[in-house]
């Protein structure tokens, strides 16, 4: 069925928010789960009393946006992996290699190849050149209106979609592990993520983030070691075994099962890989350290944390084939399986820890949405309050206290946003948000961004004609494509035939900065030409490095 297919695509798409699709629809509600709900509250009362802690250390803005610039190496990189080892990661990556065996491995290290890549070309530069968002470093040499403005609404739109999907999934996630109600769900998720931003700022959100972080690792890491011990650590026997009762026998072995269009396999990779670069959540954890080494400490650390986890998910896997597939009590009058394949891990949790060890893990699912709608929310506020308010409306005069005002009344609505939303989309499909999401991150947000920084030609004109292009066609081209306009909206063919727009909505963009600012002679072309020295020497050095200069 072509909408499960996509639910699967889905699942690969940006981790953190793509599990939101899996969950789409009508869920099994499962009785309510006491030990799952004891341990979800103590999770939820040991955050709150770090948000507590962190809001005595939240003052300036400095401190609410970036922590102060305080968090170590180690600790941004394994917030960051919180942010991906997530609820997609842990339930969606284990279906996979559950229902397809090696395409699940494939697809999780194809989404991991793209941090050292990307990430090492950027974090040092952006750490060295901007302050508080990455548009700081996008107008950094150009004229801060109109780039501001232009990746505000391109992080905002982000943001949105990613928010819908978080609430949907967590709302369907909790309904069917901890038996609440969906209403409920997505209330309590929006009120705690308020909590966090509004009064602990990134200091808070960091802690929340490394503490699900830690939890998850260990959660995985005993889950693997139980299932490697069932086949006395033999990994030859677990595949063996796993061929011999699996459906598909063999064919699980070999790659290639999920995608076979080449067209949307290219777009899918670029819009993992350059979208993950254009993430506005991301990019600001690497304002939180405190100079270029701890930020390329940072993706070091980050890189390796998520590599391990994506190899437990491939044990994990394999795992729930043995321990799963073939127990009864895991299946429902039909003999599918009790909540669908999506639910594997958390049977395989059951299978190898008992009803206790299943209130953790299923405790620790939900906790991983806590993490990432924080992030999320404190980086739509930033674009916010600190972009448009404070650079744009205000022309870099706000002072701290009007900004940090702004930013807390921004967190209010978003979260109030983010609740309504959840509960309008709860009967709705939200894998084209997901999407939508990487596309216009890799379209809009990552083109300005990188060219900004190693592009001296690059002029406002370009940015702005060639950033909105790329926003705009990876938004229509999505609508048009299978995904919205025959599985949501109901119409016979696609106009748009591929599932991602990715691929072509980023050689707009590319193309259009680039043609725009060639052709751009203008007066203050050239002086933003003459600006990109003075940059890169900072970009290198950090001296003085203190945001963006005011035009």
């Amino acid at each position: 069925m072509k909408a499960r297919l996509l639910a699967l695509f889905g699942l690969l798409v940006g981790s953190s928010a793509a599990w939101a699709d899996a969950l789409t629809g009508d869920v099994q509600r499962q009785p309510v789960n006491v030990s799952a709900i004891t341990m979800f509250v103590a999770f939820v009362g040991a955050t709150l009393c770090i948000t507590y802690w962190a809001s005595k250390r939240s003052k300036s803005t400095a401190d609410y946006y970036s922590a102060g610039g305080r968090i170590t190496g180690f600790q941004n990189g394994l917030a960051i992996a919180g942010d991906y080892m997530s609820a997609a990661s842990f339930l969606g990556i284990s279906a996979l290699v559950f229902t397809s065996g090696y395409d699940g491995l494939i697809y999780s290290i194809g989404f991991l190849v793209g941090w050292p890549i990307i990430l090492f070309l950027i974090a040092e530069r952006l750490r060295n050149l901007g302050k508080y968002t990455f548009a700081d470093v996008a107008s950094y040499r150009l004229k801060q209106k109109e780039i501001r403005t232009l990746s505000a609404c391109g992080s905002l739109v982000v943001v949105a979609f990613y928010l819908i999907a978080q609430m949907v999934g967590a709302g369907k996630l909790i309904e069917l592990l901890f038996g609440l109600n969906y209403h409920v769900a997505v209330v309590l998720v929006g009120v705690l993520m308020v909590m966090y931003v509004l009064f602990g700022g990134m200091l808070a959100t960091t802690w929340v983030q490394i503490i699900k972080a830690v939890l998850l690792l260990s959660g995985a890491s005993f889950m693997a070691i139980m299932v490697l011990k069932y086949v006395d650590f033999d990994v030859s026997r677990l595949f063996s075994e796993a061929v011999a009762v699996h459906a598909k026998g063999e064919a699980i072995m070999s790659p290639g099962g999920l995608v076979k269009d080449p067209i949307s396999a290219i777009s899918l990779g670029l819009a993992l890989m350059f979208g993950t670069a254009g993430l506005p959540h991301i990019l600001m954890r690497f304002f939180t350290v405190s100079d270029a080494k701890e930020a390329r400490k940072s993706v070091f650390y980050a890189t390796g944390f998520i590599g391990y986890f994506y190899i437990l998910t491939f044990i994990i896997g394999f795992g729930a084939i043995l321990l799963v597939s073939t127990n009864p009590a895991f299946k429902d009058a039909t003999g599918a399986l009790i909540g669908g394949n999506n639910m594997a891990a958390v049977h395989l949790a059951d299978a190898v820890g008992g009803s206790l060890f299943l209130g953790f893990i299923s405790a620790v699912a939900f906790a991983t949405i806590l993490a990432v709608v924080a992030g999320l929310t404190l980086a739509g506020a930033s674009a916010v309050s600190h972009d448009l308010y404070a650079s744009v409306i205000k022309k870099g005069q706000a002072n701290e206290k009007d900004e940090l005002r702004v930013s807390k009344i921004t967190v209010l609505f978003l979260g109030i946003l983010a609740i309504v939303l959840g509960i309008a989309f709860e009967k709705q499909n939200v894998a084209f948000m997901v999407a939508l999401a990487f596309s216009v991150a890799a379209s809009c947000n990552f083109p300005v961004l990188i060219l900004s920084m190693y592009w001296k030609n690059l002029t406002t004109r370009g940015a702005m004609i060639g950033g909105w292009l790329g926003l705009i066609s990876a938004v229509v081209m999505m609508i048009l494509g299978p995904t919205i306009w025959v599985s949501v909206l109901g119409h016979e063919k696609a106009i748009f035939p591929y599932e991602y727009p990715a691929l072509f909505s980023m050689i707009i963009a590319f193309i259009g900065i680039a043609v725009f600012s060639k052709l751009d002679q203008s007066v203050s072309a050239g002086e933003e030409r003459a600006r990109f020295l003075p940059q890169f020497v900072r970009s290198q050095t950090g001296l003085g490095a203190s945001g963006a200069v005011s035009h």
